[in-house]
């Protein structure tokens, strides 16, 4: 039974859960058997003058309140079966990807640089669909079936142990053809997700760039690979249902031959006077209520074999290393960068960075795109951990520290802001979940977002659509903000917060910016030159490397790669079309 908790990656609790709901099963399906013996019995009596007997109708009467008083116990049966199957497999289900949620937010950025989002969307959503149906209506009434079922075998022996051979002879021949077809169908099984998963991203990839689509009126040959994608997913799911219908269909064909096989030998033996008429009738109504359970089994075996190709990704997943650490405090806010170098797949795009930045200054990342710009900001925040060197923050080397213990210390204003479709107010909050509403309004009023938040039909209560969608980019910059504000870390992150807005959001988002950074150890990328004469040191990257440092008259002087771009910003200022 401990590999059940294994291969469902179950919680202490899911297991017990699905142990209590194999035990509700079985309690269920031995209760069904009371109205079907009390059934029996009084077809007993009712044909005792058949052999030379008498109705005896108070027994008949006692058999009927029995009747009654079985039925109560089968609803009583039901009800505790279903709240220990199917509302208990909805709560593992929830735990589930709630777990799956809280690793997806300690791996690093590298594992997401390998797998698409749809195989994740898949993995907290389909994939646990899948393992709920299993574990509400397929591994409980699976097990408990058996059980019931060999039970029913083991009592109907002890009647006549001729006839209970004649029941189940067909039973191992139909279990051997799926025996039979199980790597077949795992096969099948394995194309059909890959298949699922072509589709969902092709999908995926058309609604997200529906602007373009629309823009360009894109269509015929331009959605080959999407047409190609859901008629592979068509094509693999009729086979895998073909394959299912062919190999259930005929074990369960072979199983229920069993009732034939058993009215000719009951017939047979009453013939010959070896068995009399009452257990032979007995037999008979067994014999239509027992495969039941067992057609159960057969095809729910389908499902069963499908477990492999759902847990595998579910254990890549769960299995996959997050980054781990001690939740150490920090004492100051020094970063130092020493000999740090960084690849994504298998080219190096940082080549041993060496800096120190200093806490209260405000230091600037500048080059051509590509330079490494983002990913230096990123590797001090430690999205990625770093494959040689060593980056200290207050003096800890932040592989050492845990994510949320070194995010305490950083808040992010990036060019490309992310917001939840949620209200202005909850986004905002997200800051800092333990904020009072005076420190969230004040935040949003220091970023300036009461002046559009003021407009809004419900104001800080509206809700703003998916990313922000009903919100123009300042606006969208100014929640950011605000979010920042309202988490006052001691070090910042800016990436050209402001490099793509017009001039009037752009003056209120600098005006944000300054308050925001007020005190704190400041990293920024700058594409615009002119906004870093001012700042306390200017780091100049070139294809990975760190080639210029210091201020910015300093590297003026040196004739070098930053002079070269500022001097062609320059220019470009006074170009007219």
């Amino acid at each position: 039974m401990d590999k059940l908790q294994k291969i469902f990656f179950l919680s202490d609790k899911g297991y017990k859960d699905l142990k209590k709901a194999i035990i509700a099963c079985t309690i269920t399906n031995l209760a069904m058997l009371l109205p079907f013996f009390v059934t029996v019995m009084i077809f007993s009596e009712l044909l005792n003058p058949l052999v030379g007997g008498i109705v005896q109708w108070s027994r008949i009467w006692m058999l009927w309140g029995a009747g009654i008083v079985s039925a109560v116990l089968v609803f009583l049966a039901a009800k505790n079966d279903y709240r220990k199957t199917y509302i208990a497999s909805y709560q593992e289900s929830n735990t589930t990807r709630l777990r799956i949620a809280e690793h997806l937010r300690k791996l690093p950025m590298s594992f997401f640089n390998t797998k698409d989002l749809s195989e994740l969307t898949t993995n907290m959503m389909a994939d646990c669909s899948s393992m709920e149906s299993m574990l509400s209506s397929t591994i409980p009434p699976l097990i408990a079936n058996f059980i019931s079922v060999t039970l029913t075998c083991i009592m109907l022996a002890f009647f006549d142990w001729r006839l209970a051979v004649c029941v189940f002879c067909t039973l191992p021949v139909a279990f051997f053809i799926i025996w039979l077809s199980k790597s077949r169908q795992k096969k099948l099984f394995e194309k059909q997700a890959a298949a699922k998963l072509s589709a969902s991203g092709q999908v995926q990839e058309y609604l997200e760039g529906i602007k373009i689509i629309k823009s360009c009126s894109l269509s015929g040959s331009h959605f080959a690979a999407l047409d190609k994608a859901l008629l592979a997913m068509k094509k693999i799911a009729v086979k895998v249902e073909m394959a299912v219908g062919v190999f259930i269909s005929s074990a369960s064909m072979i199983l229920q031959a069993g009732t034939g096989i058993t009215i000719f030998a009951g017939t047979l033996l009453l013939i010959n006077g070896k068995i009399e008429l009452l257990p032979l009738l007995m037999f008979l109504l067994i014999v239509t209520r027992i495969y039941g359970p067992i057609l159960a089994v057969l095809s729910q075996l389908s499902t069963l074999l499908n477990l492999n190709v759902v847990t595998g990704r579910m254990r890549t997943l769960l299995t996959s290393p997050g980054m781990e650490g001690t939740a150490n405090t920090i004492s100051n806010c020094d970063i130092e960068l020493e000999n740090v170098t960084f690849r994504y797949n298998t080219e190096d795009v940082i080549k041993n960075v060496t800096c120190k930045i200093l806490q209260g200054s405000v230091t600037a990342l500048v080059g051509l795109s590509g330079s490494g710009k983002s990913t230096i900001s990123k590797l001090i925040a430690r999205f990625w951990d770093v494959q040689k060197g060593t980056i200290r923050v207050g003096g800890q080397d932040i592989c050492l520290m845990e994510p949320e213990s070194l995010m305490k210390y950083m808040s992010f204003v990036f060019q490309d802001v992310t917001l939840f479709n949620d209200t202005v107010w909850n986004n905002i909050k997200i800051g800092n979940p333990n904020a009072t509403n005076e420190q969230v309004t004040a935040a949003a009023k220091a970023a300036y977002c009461d002046e559009f938040v003021c407009r809004m039909p419900d104001g800080c209560q509206t809700l703003m659509g998916e990313n922000g969608s009903t919100l123009s980019g300042g606006e969208r910059q100014r929640i950011s903000i605000a979010r920042a504000l309202l988490k006052d870390a001691p070090i910042i992150l800016l990436d050209e917060a402001t490099a793509s807005l017009d001039p009037e959001n752009e003056v209120l988002v600098q005006r944000a910016i300054a308050k925001l950074v007020e005190g704190k150890t400041v990293i920024m990328i700058a594409h615009r030159l002119r906004t870093v004469v001012n700042v306390d040191q200017i780091l100049v990257l070139d294809n990975g490397r760190l080639v210029e440092q210091g201020t910015h008259a300093d590297l003026i002087k040196r004739n070098g790669l930053y002079q070269k771009l500022y001097h062609i910003q320059q220019e470009s200022m006074g170009w007219a079309v």
